[in-house]
């Protein structure tokens, strides 16, 4: 449902690449629903890299995992020939899953 309702599709996890994005890319690919290729998918995940310890905040930042990266990583997603930018509250849907 949420590829069919909306432009972009953001993954986030505190992981590198091949964990929960991998698999929802796989998922919309079997399912056919990036053939029409009306919704844009990216995947951020941590790098895979050795980060120093510091505060999760700046460590959030520093990968691109804090909420300014992510609003923008939506953001850039999104189509240009609107002309006009929708405010971040419009653009992101956010569904977490249970604990």
């Amino acid at each position: 449902d949420l590829a069919r309702d909306h432009e972009v599709l953001l993954t986030i996890e505190e992981g590198s690449r091949g964990g929960f994005g991998a698999m929802v890319l796989h998922l919309l690919s079997e399912t056919g629903a990036l053939d029409a290729g009306g919704v844009r998918v990216r995947t951020l995940t941590l790098p895979d890299t050795y980060q120093d310890h510091d505060s999760p905040e700046k460590m959030y930042a520093e990968a691109g995992l804090d909420a300014k990266a992510i609003v923008k990583a939506a953001l850039d997603a999104l189509p240009a020939a609107s002309g006009k930018a929708e405010p971040a509250s419009n653009v992101v849907s956010v569904r977490r899953r249970p604990r």
